[in-house]
């Protein structure tokens, strides 16, 4: 159990709850985090899926996204699924006008990859640091990632069919992002690992 640890999920868009039900399965007290000073107050953060253009909007809307910003580059442990890959990569492919990230994964990642709402699938993946067999991907409307820096570390790639090779895991010290959704599943090992990461980094 983590019960020392807060883990926030940000709260402006996209499926908080799903994010905040496996955090809470993993024995961690949660927060949603919508303003300022409540980004102060966590420990490690979860950046959900959605649509991140939209949560971007948000964001600089709520006042949020340059203390967050801040303490990201201060260590701050982060884990983005989807909406929150993109929102944690350094570079764009397809972005839309204006469209800011938080940054800090030295990565350039594709929105909208796979294609639309009607190409989503599911697909059974190795994701390196988890244990015990295969991580089921969910792939909504999901970004995978172009290239990466020196520093990032992949963890796990589509193993079969026309994407065979794309980058959907990866991780670079403490931020982690997903191209798919491990909250929808009901297996909280993603989550799990991003709770060790929080705890190892003195949350």
């Amino acid at each position: 159990m983590s019960l020392d640890l807060v883990v926030g999920v940000l709260s402006l868009q996209g499926d908080v709850r799903e994010h905040v039900a496996a955090l809470a399965a993993c024995g961690v007290r949660t927060r949603q985090v919508r303003r300022p000073s409540e980004v102060d107050e966590v420990d490690g953060i979860v950046i959900p899926g959605g649509e991140s253009t939209t949560m971007d909007k948000l964001a600089r809307a709520f006042e949020v996204r340059e203390p967050l910003r801040a303490r990201l580059e201060k260590g701050l442990p982060a884990f983005g699924s989807c909406a929150g890959m993109i929102m944690l990569a350094d570079r764009l492919v397809d972005a839309v006008e204006e469209q800011q990230t938080l940054g800090g994964i030295d990565m350039t990642v594709r929105r909208n990859a796979f294609g639309r709402q009607v190409e989503s699938f599911e697909e059974d993946l190795r994701i390196a640091g988890i244990a015990g067999g295969p991580v089921r991907g969910v792939f909504i409307r999901a970004p995978w990632v172009e290239d990466v820096g020196p520093g990032v570390e992949v963890l796990g790639c589509v193993e079969t069919g026309p994407a065979m090779g794309r980058i959907v895991a990866v991780r670079q010290g403490n931020l982690l992002a997903t191209s798919f959704h491990p909250e929808i599943t009901g297996d909280h090992r993603v989550h799990r690992l991003f709770v060790d990461m929080v705890r190892g980094a003195g949350g």
